[in-house]
């Protein structure tokens, strides 16, 4: 889902228009997030073990890339990383899943 803003923050008249706004960013968000999950569960197939799917390095290095966009946008990074490391650690949680029932991928993947 794309968000298409009607008012910007300046144009709003009440909270009414502020909560609306508000609420199709959060939608957006929301969609966006289960898009993001359905990456997530597409990668199962191309991890070739627990470690991979964990994926460390990549786990830090994402957090890292995520606290430099929050700094940019006037955000605290360390809510953003947190948000991050909570999101991300239960898509792993789920990856780690789907990983676990499709043993027959694991063994023919990179």
């Amino acid at each position: 889902m794309e968000y298409q803003e009607k008012l910007s923050p300046e144009e709003c008249h009440d909270m009414n228009d502020i909560r609306s706004e508000i609420d199709g960013i959060d939608e957006a968000i929301v969609a966006l997030l289960g898009r993001r999950f359905q990456y997530v569960k597409s990668a199962a197939k191309f991890k070739t073990s627990e470690s991979s799917v964990r994926a460390p390095e990549r786990f830090e290095a994402m957090l890292k890339k995520r606290r430099e966009w929050a700094l940019e946008q006037g955000l605290s990074p360390d809510v953003i990383e947190k948000m991050y490391r909570d999101l991300v650690n239960h898509f792993i949680h789920e990856e780690m899943q789907k990983w676990k029932q499709e043993p027959q991928m694991n063994s023919t993947s990179n």
